[in-house]
């Protein structure tokens, strides 16, 4: 057998370990109920789960508490059940989930990485605990500045002499804010809707955002580098790299973004 075979058949059947795994383990929560490990002469679930499949305390103790925790949440607790994902990426929604989000819940936990779904729960947390309905991941609003800063002596130097001449500071700043956003307003306009065949965004689409939105993604909970360029209007349906429908993503906020396209593209062709 060559070293490449081995190795081909290594990765096999670890895949089938890790499915057969995950199945078992979603089968813990119902043999506790009906306290079937009794009749294997063992005297808990945990150690039952041990002898039968090495799963450890920990482990068992997770599975017990999202099938408690999906109790209500019948697609969510059937993917525990079924061993269709991992329980790392379960854990990931369960603070989130709830009997209205859990459908499309389950779809994100099928699709993304659990880094991803870290993102989206902690998204989800910062709305609830501002009291915020959700928004669309593109709105305007969804946009926020990323830090609190320090202006520099000298800045401050020269904004407190102009305040010490009775000038209105705040005016000042705000007439220079509104006169950035009109020029990266008519940067964009002058960019915008001209047709390419070619998927590669311009590199002036791509200073202008960088001058818009900076390193960061442009996703308000996210102070992630930006290290990806998403389209909201799909460039194979617009043929255009118009900024308007640009917004620069960190990896998991690209890939989020992404499942809600499939979906609309679902909607769209159902």
């Amino acid at each position: 057998m060559t070293d490449e075979k081995l190795l081909a058949l290594c990765e096999k059947y670890g895949r089938r370990a890790l499915i057969w795994r995950r199945k078992f383990t979603g089968l813990l929560p119902e043999v506790n109920r009906r306290r079937l490990y009794e009749r294997r002469g063992c005297e808990s679930i945990f150690e039952f789960a041990y002898k039968t499949a090495g799963l450890s305390e920990q482990q068992v103790r997770r599975a017990l508490n999202l099938s408690y925790e999906f109790r209500d949440k019948p697609t969510l607790h059937a993917l525990l059940t079924n061993g269709s994902v991992g329980m790392s990426k379960l854990a990931r929604v369960a603070s989130i989930a709830t009997t209205e989000n859990e459908v499309e819940l389950a779809e994100k936990v099928r699709l993304l990485p659990q880094k991803a779904l870290e993102t989206l729960a902690r998204d989800e947390r910062f709305l609830k605990e501002q009291n915020a309905s959700p928004k669309p991941l593109f709105e305007e609003k969804s946009v926020r500045a990323h830090t609190t800063f320090e202006l520099s002596a000298e800045v401050q130097t020269q904004l407190n002499a102009l305040h010490a001449q009775g000038q209105d500071v705040n005016a000042i700043l705000m007439e220079l804010l509104q006169k950035r956003r009109e020029e990266i307003a008519q940067k964009k306009q002058e960019l915008a809707g001209q047709p390419t065949q070619s998927r590669h965004i311009p590199a002036a689409a791509k200073r202008l955002l960088q001058e818009e939105f900076g390193q960061k993604c442009s996703i308000r909970t996210c102070t992630r580098p930006a290290t990806e360029i998403h389209h909201t209007q799909r460039f194979a349906l617009a043929g255009t790299h118009d900024p308007h429908y640009l917004a620069p993503l960190c990896k998991s906020h690209h890939q989020i973004a992404h499942t809600i396209d499939q979906k609309v593209q679902r909607h769209l062709s159902g």
